[in-house]
């Protein structure tokens, strides 16, 4: 994903929706309000955050480490460190195992659920990023933002058994349960679909007028993609045609995206600090709803039991002036406030 101060960087206003989509009415109570703030500590960027809802742990990239949280006591459950540039966590509950995408070292750490130990480190592409598990083909879907590729390695083995060729720099993946991958590509506007298991690609939809798509969430059952872009739209598309449904408006600064199966929602993280909330109405009319979050939580979890949502972000110091090496710095992180907020219905 993206730099966790990119949002900074952004600029212009959000665009008005289509005909098919309408604001929420102000006498609506929110769907989504915060329910708890947990500071974890620590110094250090961050980027994805995942849920293993069988263990009901939350498991956090920070820095070089994975901070792991009890979801019942909030209270720290163990660390996973020598993640250098971590990315991306996927748990797998039915494995008991879980991968960790290293950014700086272009590996993927294979580690065990129950004692958080590393069982193996594999080779990936250029900047490993974003990485999920794929229960139809029994693959972990690793997605190289640096090296425009897919690196696939097989669950049951825990082996490399192949590598997809994208076209263009990867952010989020998701799968459609039967076979299908889905996945963003941010330099080049698009999202390409590949199969599962042969590893051909298949498709290619733009996703104009969105640009520079990060999160990707889906509806499976009525079959749409909500593809969140850093020009403050989030782009729906049917996932059997391709087509372009909808345009969303959604805040600045995203990165993430999640679907509601309960709400029926797709909910956007945005590093302005703010939430949209996409309420599908059907599955060609959408609404939208702005809930305050946190500057700087721009990457986003859902835990499918409870529907309860987490973000992490931190707080922020001075800006440092800019230099001729960092004509745009960016602002300092305070030590100590890294922190994780959970948004409940």
């Amino acid at each position: 994903m993206k730099s966790f101060l990119s949002f900074l960087l952004l600029g212009g206003c959000a665009v008005a929706a289509q005909a098919q989509t309408k604001p929420a009415t102000a006498s609506k109570a929110a769907s989504y309000h915060l329910l708890q703030t947990t500071t974890v500590g620590g110094e250090g960027g961050w980027d994805y955050l995942a849920v293993d809802p069988v263990a009901q742990r939350l498991y956090l990239s920070h820095a070089t480490q994975v901070e792991v949280l009890d979801l019942h006591t909030h209270q720290k459950a163990g660390v996973i460190s020598n993640t250098p540039g971590v990315h991306g966590i996927a748990p797998v509950p039915k494995l008991g195992r879980g991968y960790i995408t290293n950014g700086r070292s272009n590996t993927v750490t294979v580690f065990d659920l129950n004692t958080l130990k590393e069982t193996a480190s594999l080779p990936t592409g250029t900047k490993p990023d974003a990485v999920f598990y794929d229960e139809y083909s029994g693959r972990v879907f690793v997605f190289n933002n640096g090296g425009a590729s897919a690196t696939v390695i097989d669950a049951a083995t825990d082996k490399v058994v192949g590598t997809v060729a994208l076209g263009g720099a990867p952010e989020a993946g998701v799968s459609d349960g039967k076979g299908q991958v889905f996945v963003n590509l941010e330099d080049t506007n698009e999202i390409v679909v590949f199969d599962a298991k042969t590893l051909a690609v298949k498709h290619r939809w733009s996703v104009a007028p969105g640009e520079e798509p990060s999160g990707l969430a889906f509806d499976r059952a009525h079959h749409r993609l909500f593809s969140v872009c850093g020009n403050g739209k989030a782009i729906v598309l049917d996932s059997e045609s391709g087509k372009v449904v909808a345009q969303v408006p959604i805040g600045k600064g995203v990165d993430g995206a999640v679907f509601d199966e309960a709400a029926q929602a797709a909910i956007t993280s945005n590093g302005e600090g703010t939430l949209t909330v996409i309420h599908e109405d059907s599955p060609a009319r959408f609404r939208t709803e702005t809930i305050a979050s946190a500057r700087g939580a721009r990457t986003i979890a859902i835990d499918p039991t409870t529907h309860h949502l987490f973000l992490s972000t931190a707080q922020y110091g001075a800006t440092p002036a800019p230099t001729t090496e960092t004509p745009r710095p960016r602002p300092s992180i305070v030590p100590g406030t890294f922190q994780v907020l959970e948004f409940g219905r």
